[in-house]
């Protein structure tokens, strides 16, 4: 177990310190932003969510489409 915190300590260490390291640092943190936010535009229960206006709008088109 100290093992693997002297390891990670030191990871996030040279993270801290290198400039290309901060960037893909900078771009997991957004990257997880915009999953969360997508989850939770997701997640809304009910018709009126985002999941409900896809399900009616692509079961309108399959009405539309010929049999």
């Amino acid at each position: 177990m100290m093992k693997f915190y002297v390891k990670a300590s030191e990871t996030l260490r040279q993270l801290r310190s290198d400039k290309a390291g901060v960037v893909s640092f900078e771009y997991v943190v957004v990257a997880f932003s915009v999953v969360t936010a997508v989850l939770a535009t997701f997640a809304v229960a009910g018709p009126s969510g985002v999941a409900g206006a896809l399900s009616t709008a692509i079961s309108k088109v399959t009405a539309l489409l010929p049999q």
